[in-house]
């Protein structure tokens, strides 16, 4: 009897620090330094590095649309492709990643000026953006 409690309780150790390694993998993911393979999941990445971005950074009221504008065309991307991926006909697929190419190479246009003339102090992070803008764009394109 003691012998069973005693494996169950080893068992039960090695279960939890499986467990924890796994978390601690999925949430080294988070960076774009690691993209997914999955063209809908990088843009997914992508969008949420461009809200954490845009909610940490400190800026005026003059600056808000460029912001606003930022925001809607870096998470356009994402939803143009799964709507592209979800479409009926070859011609809705075409369609939408056109949409998304546009709207990737709105993302890195919005990106420039606020590089240059707002946030000239995180041109590191956002030099990576731009990067994994154009990527993305580079990507869409070859589908397109």
């Amino acid at each position: 009897m003691d012998l069973r409690i005693t494996l169950i309780r080893c068992l039960y150790r090695l279960l939890r620090q499986v467990k924890s390694k796994l978390k601690s993998k999925n949430s080294k993911r988070n960076n774009l330094s690691e993209k997914p393979f999955d063209i809908k999941h990088r843009c997914y990445q992508f969008s949420k590095e461009i809200v954490t971005f845009i909610s940490s950074a400190k800026y005026d009221r003059i600056y808000f649309s460029i912001f606003d504008q930022l925001l809607r065309s870096a998470t356009s991307v994402g939803a143009n492709i799964v709507e592209a991926k979800a479409g009926s006909s070859t011609k809705d697929f075409r369609n939408f990643y056109t949409i998304a190419l546009k709207s990737a190479n709105e993302t890195k246009y919005w990106l420039c000026p606020v590089k240059d003339t707002i946030l000239v102090n995180e041109k590191d992070q956002i030099n990576i953006l731009i990067k994994e803008a154009d990527e993305l764009s580079k990507i869409i394109a070859y589908y397109n």
